[in-house]
């Protein structure tokens, strides 16, 4: 699995505006995270949730985005606009959902696949709600493990 992008945003923009427009706090790209166990990633919206929360981090296939803009004749917007913190290829993602794996010596756990909801439209463009559901390509859902940290390999 190859650490394509990295992804950080200190704020929702979604929770609480159900029914509305979405909030406006971009992803900020970013060359590193630090990672900490059961707690997340520092600086991130879901560090230090509840003990047990399944959104730690958040992973999303460079492959499903690449697909997307191919079949959408343009891209809409970069990988970020899927609100996902570590952008990967080489991996089914799916196929990690219970699973314990490990990315840059950091261990993590998969939780559940990480559903598109009705706002990828908005972030995308209309039929990506749709698109993502057929292809079950929303993202993967996990709890971190143990501490470290995750860089991009642009290679």
């Amino acid at each position: 699995m190859v650490v394509s992008r990295l992804y950080l945003c200190p704020d929702h923009i979604y929770v609480g505006h159900f029914g509305g427009e979405a909030g406006t706090e971009p992803m900020t790209a970013v060359d590193e995270v630090r990672l900490v166990a059961g707690r997340g990633i520092v600086g991130d919206r879901y560090f230090d949730r509840p003990e047990g929360h399944k959104r730690q981090v958040t992973f999303f296939a460079e492959e499903v985005w690449q697909r997307l803009c191919a079949e959408s004749g343009a891209a809409s917007g970069g990988p970020e606009v899927f609100r996902r913190n570590v952008i990967v290829r080489g991996v089914d993602l799916l196929s990690l959902v219970g699973e314990e794996f490990e990315v840059q010596g950091v261990r993590f756990r998969g939780n559940e696949h990480c559903k598109p909801c009705r706002w990828m439209d908005q972030a995308f463009g209309p039929g990506t709600l749709a698109r993502l559901s057929a292809w079950e390509a929303g993202g993967l859902r996990a709890s971190i493990l143990t501490d470290g940290c995750l860089k991009t390999d642009r290679g």
